[in-house]
């Protein structure tokens, strides 16, 4: 059971991105280019107002109201694998900062909820520069842990590879 975790939270992490890509499609939209993160980095009033308004004529709050609940499935599945793939690598390397950057990638999962929060009481009608502030600071050190985990996790299976301890890697 221990060596099917990794590739369960792997391939859930992948199809929550198939999913969440194709069920956010409409949301690029020529003012709102990035989709959903336009609506994570929104940090005032005017931005939020911008993109809701632009959301608005074809039901797309709606979609990404969807979108946003989706995000709470895939960040159960990308924290825990960005946590269990960076500890399981920080014990092959004797790491104490690949520790930390595992337990960063918890928090990043929990600052994305908060993020998520932010962004559900904005599509409900709430447009608020407070919560759009918030929420932008949230989804942006969740980015910054994510893209580290992710970096620490690359660098250390090329570590595992030329070292020839793949094998530890599902033990």
């Amino acid at each position: 059971m221990k060596k099917l975790l990794l590739p369960f939270l792997f391939v859930g992490t992948m199809v929550m991105i198939y999913v969440m890509g194709k069920t956010s499609a409409t949301l690029k939209t020529t003012a709102t280019p990035c989709g959903i993160l336009n609506l994570e980095f929104a940090y005032n009033t005017t931005k939020t107002a911008g993109v809701i308004n632009a959301w608005e004529p074809n039901n797309n709050i709606t979609v990404a109201k969807n979108n946003t609940y989706y995000d709470f499935i895939f960040l159960a599945f990308y924290a825990t694998f960005l946590f269990f793939t960076c500890k399981k690598i920080a014990e092959i390397k004797n790491s104490n900062t690949g520790l930390l950057i595992a337990n960063g990638a918890i928090a990043a999962g929990i600052l994305d909820i908060a993020e998520n929060a932010g962004m559900l009481f904005t599509l409900s009608g709430n447009v608020s520069g407070t919560v759009g502030f918030i929420t932008t600071v949230c989804s942006l050190i969740k980015w910054v842990l994510v893209i580290t985990a992710v970096a620490y996790c690359l660098a250390g299976i090329v570590y595992i590879i030329l070292h020839k301890k793949f094998n530890m890697l599902f033990t």
